[in-house]
């Protein structure tokens, strides 16, 4: 017996050293270019991702409101629990390469029928057995073919899969903290545009009345003048709107019930970082979602070896150690020692190729996995280029209204001094202010869709998170 335990020990030593069937993980060759599309300059190494979330616009409250949002999002904790899920789920993976002991006593009592299978047996024998049974038995598949060790892999990469989705979920909520706060911000000024020109329409108003009552001005240019105030009017209440409806959306980023958000740097005061968008070779080790795509495919190579394995035997080692007697007290003495060692192997036969389509399935799921880790990397390279496309232009747009603006301010000045002086009627006046009007809420419009545009880069190159978030 002690020889077979001494014989399976060796074997067991072997099976750590023996084959693991399946290929080993190579990451797949994928072409990047040498450069961003819409990227301008030389390529670069530095890269606008390289800046900490609290770097890129330096503004306090928005720091604030961000760290809040990475402490109770309750996305982020989700994917926080997702991630203590696949740990321990990995761990229970990973213990079927060592050995099960498991403990066990027992207390067995029984009788005999005297008139059944002991009927014959010579009167007065004692039929009754009583005896206790205490002890260790243990396990152990032998992992020879490497099945184990392929599946502690896979469940390794879903693990890290999980993380690199928890940092994704770190990256997207940066950039949504974001965003919303400058529409936020933005919807401020659209609000100070508003009233601003409310404002001016009630002077503008009481001036064309007094000049009516003096016989200067007519009933329709009281009525024209009237159009710009209730224009007014209804943006305003159409933009406090807008605001309740930002500040709920950013409360629930927040994990916070609705509630009043906190106002930082007017929407003019931010200053734009000017950093290049760095390497395209990079991304694949910057964006959380090509790094658990490369993790899927990971796990989906080696499911691939673990279905092989089951081509050959699995062999397993048992034994057993303990004491068994008849009575409690003898229980710890040397004559009750009870020893067993087996070792076992079984081999499939025949199962209707199920061993055959585990292997073609896991082969599909490896296929699947690798167009989507190329799918995700292009996905990304356009992403920045998006980026880039939109920040540059955004920019280019809002300089040109910018001009506008100013077009539209002077114009207004001038055709109120000529109403004023009774060279025209009040309509130039009117269509002026209104022009001025939309101008100014476009430009303001334009002043976010850059500032997101530059957050929606900086999600793209993966920027967001670092390695210890």
């Amino acid at each position: 017996m002690f020889r077979l335990i001494r014989i399976s020990f060796i074997l067991a030593l072997a099976a750590t050293a023996s084959c693991t069937l399946g290929k080993n993980y190579a990451r797949p060759d994928v072409q990047t270019p040498s450069t961003y599309r819409g990227a301008s300059g030389q390529p670069s190494a530095a890269s606008l991702a390289d800046l900490q979330w609290f770097e890129l616009f330096r503004d306090d409250t928005l720091v604030g409101l961000v760290k809040t949002a990475l402490q109770e999002n309750f996305e982020l904790r989700i994917a926080a629990q997702r991630v203590l899920q696949a740990r321990a789920a990995y761990g229970i993976t990973r213990a079927g390469q060592w050995p099960s002991v498991d403990a066990s006593a027992d207390l067995i009592a029984a009788r005999s029928s005297q008139v059944g299978a002991n009927a014959g047996i010579p009167a007065g024998t004692d039929t009754d057995v009583s005896y206790a049974q205490a002890g260790f038995s243990f396990s152990w598949e032998l992992d020879v073919w490497g099945r184990l060790r392929r599946l502690s892999e896979a469940g390794r990469a879903q693990y890290l899969a999980t993380e690199e989705a928890r940092r994704g979920v770190i990256t997207t909520l940066v950039a949504d903290v974001g965003q919303t706060y400058l529409a936020l911000r933005a919807l401020d000024l659209e609000l100070e545009i508003a009233k601003r020109t409310r404002d001016a329409a009630n002077d503008n108003l009481r001036l064309v009345e007094a000049r009516r009552a003096s016989g200067v001005a007519s009933g329709l240019d009281v009525r024209q003048a009237e159009q710009l105030l209730y224009t007014a009017t209804g943006q305003i209440a159409s933009i406090e709107r807008e605001s309740a409806l930002a500040e709920n959306a950013l409360s629930l980023l927040l994990g916070h019930a609705p509630e009043d958000i906190p106002r930082g740097r007017a929407l003019e005061s931010f200053q734009v970082p000017t950093v290049p968008a760095g390497l395209p070779s990079a991304l694949l080790e910057r964006r959380p979602d090509i790094r658990e795509a490369e993790q899927q495919l990971i796990s989906a190579n080696a499911q691939i070896g673990a279905a092989k394995a089951d081509y050959f035997p699995r062999i397993s080692l048992t034994g057993f150690f303990g004491a068994q007697s008849r009575q409690l007290s003898d229980l710890l003495s040397g004559p009750a020692v009870l020893a067993s060692a087996g070792l076992g192997a079984a081999v499939p036969v025949f199962n209707a190729g199920r061993t055959r389509n585990n292997v073609k399935l896991a082969e599909a799921i490896h296929g699947e996995a690798l167009v989507n880790y190329q799918r995700v990397i292009y996905s990304a390279f356009r992403d920045v280029s998006d980026g880039l496309a939109s920040y540059s232009k955004t920019t280019e747009q809002r300089t040109q209204q910018e001009r506008l603006v100013e077009a539209l301010t002077a114009s207004s000045q001038l055709a109120t001094q000529r109403y004023q002086g009774g060279l025209d009627s009040y309509l130039p006046v009117l269509d002026a202010q209104r022009n001025l009007f939309q101008g100014e809420l476009d430009l303001a419009r334009l002043r976010q869709q850059e500032l997101s545009s530059l957050v929606q880069l900086y999600r793209a190159l993966g920027g967001g998170w670092t390695k210890d978030s």
